[in-house]
C-alpha cells in the first residue's frame, strides 16, 4: 500500500481543521524525528478510566524487569535528523536474550546498548529488522542473569476500553508506568519504509520520546502491543494549536508474532502489496493514487476508483482496505469490486511483495 503525503516536525504538524484524520504523528525514540501519518475512522473520545492502583501495580512488578533500556549510538535517528543517537526501549522474548524493539529506534545504529532493569549494561547486536512493521530483533548475551520474559497476548481478543499498562523510558525516566485504555483498534499508521502499517492500537496511556519499542500490556502482564507512535498535534488551518494529548499507536502482537516466526526461520516477512494510495471514500476506500507497474495497475485499477468490496466482503474505509491486503500474503488473488463512473465491476489482482521502500 502507498501512504498518505504528509509532513511534519518533531512531535508537531500543520493539521487542517485541527482534525486527526490525516494529521501526522510521530516515532518516540528520545531524539527521533521521523513522521508519520495517520488515518482514521470516526472519531472516539479516550477514556481514562483505567483500573485500580492494585491492578496496575501487579502488571509492573510482573512485567518491569522484563523490559530493557536501548541505546543506539550512531543512529540515523538523532535530534532534528542528526547522527548523534537514539534511546528507547525494549522488552525480552527469549531467556537466550533475544530482545524486541522498534525498527526506528535501532536504524542506522552504528554500536547498540541494552541496560537491564538492575542496571547492567550488555552489548546487543542487531539480529533482524522489517521497517514495513517497525519492528527489530536484537541479541544480548545474558551470561548467568535470568532474563524475565515477557509472553506475548492475543490483540485480537482487544475490546475498546480494556484496560491497558506501558513500561519504558520516556525522556529517559527508566522504568516508567503509565496507564490508560484501548481508546480504538485497527487504525492505519506508517511504517519507517512508506508503507501502511494496518491494525495499530490506539491508546490513550501517556507515550513520550524514549517509549518506542515498549511493551503495551493487558491486565494479566501480556504484551498486546509494541509502543510505536504518537499524534504530536500542531496548528490549524485558522493558526490555533491543536492538541493530541492521549493519543499514542502501538503495533499488534501479532505482527510481532509473524516477525519473530520468520525470524526463527531465518527468513524476513513477506508483506503483500497492492500498489496504491488509499483514502476513505462515501462508499469504500478510494483509490487516490496507483503505482506504475505495481499490481494494481497491471489489473487495471484505477485513481478515482472506490473499492466497496474485498472477496465479497464490505469495506467500509481506507483501513478496511489496509487490514484486508495486510491480511493475505504475497501471489495470493483478490476480487474487487470497485465503482468507476457511475458503474460496478470486479477486478482481479494478484498480490505482489512490498519493496523496500515506498516510492511515494
Amino acid at each position: 500500500m502507498l501512504p498518505r503525503k504528509t509532513t511534519a516536525g518533531l512531535l508537531a504538524a500543520a493539521v487542517a481543521g485541527g482534525a486527526l484524520s490525516g494529521g501526522a504523528i510521530a516515532a518516540i525514540a528520545d531524539g527521533g524525528t521521523s513522521t508519520t501519518t495517520v488515518r482514521t475512522g470516526s472519531p472516539i473520545a479516550a477514556s481514562n478510566t483505567g483500573t485500580g492502583a492494585t491492578d496496575a501495580a501487579a502488571v509492573y512488578e510482573r512485567a518491569a524487569p522484563g523490559v530493557v533500556e536501548i541505546t543506539a549510538d550512531g543512529s540515523s535517528r538523532g535530534p532534528f535528523g542528526g547522527s548523534s543517537g537514539s534511546t528507547g526501549t525494549g522488552f525480552v522474548v527469549d531467556a537466550d536474550g533475544l530482545i524486541v524493539t522498534n525498527e526506528h529506534v535501532v536504524d542506522g545504529a552504528q554500536k547498540l546498548t541494552v541496560r537491564l532493569k538492575d542496571g547492567t549494561r550488555l552489548d546487543a547486536r542487531l539480529v533482524r529488522e522489517d521497517p514495513s512493521s517497525d519492528l527489530a530483533l536484537l541479541k544480548v548475551d545474558p551470561g548467568s542473569r535470568d532474563l524475565r520474559v515477557l509472553p506475548l497476548g492475543d490483540d485480537d481478543s482487544l475490546q475498546v476500553g480494556d484496560a491497558v499498562f506501558a513500561i519504558g523510558n520516556p525522556l529517559g525516566l527508566d522504568g516508567t508506568l503509565t496507564t490508560g485504555v484501548v481508546s480504538a483498534l485497527d487504525r492505519s499508521i506508517t511504517s519507517p519504509n512508506g508503507f501502511t502499517l494496518a491494525g495499530a492500537i490506539q491508546t490513550d496511556a501517556a507515550l513520550n520520546p524514549g517509549n518506542s519499542g515498549g511493551p503495551l500490556l493487558d491486565a494479566s502482564g501480556r504484551v498486546v502491543g509494541v509502543n510505536a507512535q504518537v499524534y504530536g498535534g500542531g496548528e490549524s488551518a485558522s493558526g490555533q494549536q491543536t492538541g493530541g494529548t492521549g493519543l499514542g499507536f502501538a503495533i499488534p502482537a501479532s505482527a510481532v508474532k509473524r516477525f519473530l516466526d520468520a525470524a526463527e526461520d531465518g527468513a524476513n516477512v513477506r508483506h503483500a502489496y497492492l500498489g496504491v494510495g488509499i483514502t476513505d471514500a462515501a462508499d469504500g476506500a478510494g483509490i487516490g493514487s496507483v503505482a506504475p507497474d505495481g499490481p494494481a495497475a497491471k489489473a487495471g485499477l484505477r485513481e478515482g476508483d472506490v473499492v466497496t468490496k474485498i472477496d465479497g466482503k464490505a469495506i467500509d474505509s481506507g483501513d478496511d482496505l489496509a487490514a484486508a491486503v495486510a491480511s493475505h500474503r504475497p501471489n495470493e488473488k483478490l476480487t474487487l469490486t470497485v465503482q468507476r463512473d457511475g458503474s460496478t465491476q470486479e477486478i482481479t489482482v494478484t498480490l505482489g511483495t512490498q519493496p523496500d521502500r515506498s516510492t511515494s
